[in-house]
């Protein structure tokens, strides 16, 4: 039997894009991932869908009103879980200062507002795998 598709749970932190946040969602199903997108922007809501989809990653969008503390909060309520092997990307806005600070709270990677949907896909193929 083949391997499992990768499950990804997208979801943003701020406000507005919504059509350009469909675009990824679809660029990745298109690519073969399984997306679940969740339109909570609520750290508990988050990774409750993560846990109960059985997802293998989390990505978030930031936009304009994204805070670090919602990404402290995502981290330490998959700890909580005992989860802490769902990977969590952000990506979007975000001040390239606080990129450092968002690496050390336990984010895998960041990608600057501009990356395209197939520089993901290709990170997100060759860094996230199904979880046994």
């Amino acid at each position: 039997m083949g391997q499992r598709m990768v499950r990804i749970l997208m979801a943003k932190f701020g406000r507005g894009y919504e059509a350009a946040l469909m675009r990824l969602a679809a660029a990745f199903s298109e690519a073969g991932f399984e997306v679940i997108y969740t339109e909570s922007e609520d750290p508990k809501a988050i990774v409750n869908a993560a846990i109960q989809e059985a997802v293998d990653h989390i990505g978030i969008t930031t936009l304009p009103e994204a805070r670090l503390e919602q990404f402290a909060s995502v981290l330490e309520l998959l700890k909580a879980h005992d989860a802490q092997d769902i990977g969590v990307t952000a990506g979007g806005f975000l001040d390239e200062a606080l990129v450092p600070e968002l690496k050390k709270m336990g984010v895998v990677e960041f990608f600057p507002k501009g990356t395209s949907h197939q520089e993901l896909i290709q990170w997100a193929r060759n860094h996230i795998h199904p979880i046994e």
